[in-house]
């Protein structure tokens, strides 16, 4: 060929080499023998026979997909009776069940917001949120981290339709919003607040309610939420919770619901297993916070700096990319299995292994990963 039109996909594939920012798949098998603190199973229901069993019966019923766009032949009972015992445990008025996590943000923001629009994002929010920002076109300021003066400032003075979008905890860290204050910025100034409570469900709120829950503000008029299915559910898919008046623009304007196959009946059955269990058992959500604060405790009494959780996130800084590719990978030989985030993850720049506090994790296993992340630690 006179000119290779993807040269410069080997240019890029160098420079990440160069930064120590390479990326590869690492596939897992069915029964790994490592202890697992980088999943975000954070409740350890993913392999429970009720959630298990219940995928394998939805399927048996319903086939293996949804067959269609939920507004086509992709709705079934099972996604509905999911939408209002989500919507009825969560606190709010209505619930929309789509694919993914990631299509229930990019849904909420874009049809929230539009080219007259002001949206106020957290500097530290989710990349689909922020996708959701770029794809809505509207007008976007980005304030800095959980800083709710930030946000009234921005709203000052802008007299058409707003929107202020956050995280409730944040990926990275696993620090939460001060919901509160937010929602105190946004009612001064008319503006609408969209939380994803991705990392909240499950492990924060009465019973795992969710921070909207805890913050007192499930269910009010001006806010709305987006959840994931697939962290303390342990199955697959997001959802929108809101008004239903809300929900009913979302189904008639959403462009990730409306041309999207829906949830396959699997995992919307896996998912209403895993909410039920929740429902019946909320010391599973408090145990999650018992077990990120242990790990906590753990690590900085090592010496480590491990930012204190909010719900199950735990994270601990290193030097490098470098130095944290090679402390996850030691920790991995030691039995160990911890998320590794770097630059572009991680907005501040700085790289850090993740670690997620699973209810089902015994105070001995914490003791153990605690012990191999301070004995592997970079010099």
């Amino acid at each position: 060929m006179p000119h290779d039109p993807f040269a410069w996909i080997d240019e890029q594939a160098q420079a990440r080499r160069s930064a120590g920012l390479v990326r590869t798949l690492r596939p897992r098998p069915a029964d790994s023998p490592l202890l697992d603190l980088a999943s975000n199973d954070y409740l350890g229901l993913s392999r429970h026979p009720e959630v298990t069993g219940a995928a394998a019966d939805a399927a048996l019923r319903w086939g293996a997909g949804a067959t269609g766009s939920r507004l086509v032949t992709g709705s079934t009972e099972l996604h509905a009776e999911l939408e209002a015992e989500l919507a009825a445990f969560c606190g709010f008025e209505s619930a929309l069940v789509l694919s993914s996590g990631y299509a229930a943000n990019l849904a909420a923001v874009t049809t929230l917001s539009d080219r007259g629009t002001l949206v106020v994002s957290d500097a530290g929010n989710h990349a689909s949120l922020i996708d959701g920002c770029r794809l809505s076109r509207a007008e976007t300021a980005v304030v800095p981290h959980a800083d709710p003066d930030a946000v009234a400032k921005s709203l000052d003075g802008h007299d058409g339709r707003a929107l202020a979008v956050t995280d409730s905890v944040f990926s990275v860290d696993g620090d939460a919003a001060p919901l509160p204050e937010l929602a105190a910025a946004c009612r001064a100034h008319g503006a609408a607040l969209l939380v994803d409570d991705a990392h909240g469900l499950g492990v924060l709120g009465e019973g795992g309610r969710g921070a909207l829950h805890a913050a007192g503000l499930a269910g009010a008029p001006d806010t709305v939420a987006t959840v994931t299915l697939s962290k303390s559910l342990g199955s697959q898919g997001g959802a929108v919770l809101g008004p239903a008046r809300v929900i009913e623009h979302l189904v008639n304007t959403a462009r990730t619901f409306i041309f999207d196959t829906g949830l396959a009946p699997a995992a919307a059955g896996a998912a209403l297993a895993s909410l039920r269990l929740l429902a019946r058992g909320p010391e599973r959500a408090a145990r999650a916070r018992t077990v990120a604060a242990a790990l906590h405790r753990q690590l900085t009494d090592a010496g480590l700096a491990a930012v204190r959780p909010d719900a199950s996130v735990v994270s601990v800084c290193a030097p490098s990319p470098e130095a944290a590719v090679q402390w996850a990978a030691d920790c991995r030989a030691a039995g160990l299995v911890v998320g590794c985030f770097r630059p572009p993850s991680v907005p501040d720049g700085i790289s850090r292994l993740r670690l997620t506090a699973r209810a089902d994790l015994t105070d001995r296993q914490v003791a153990e990963a605690a012990g191999v992340i301070a004995a592997t630690a970079p010099a």
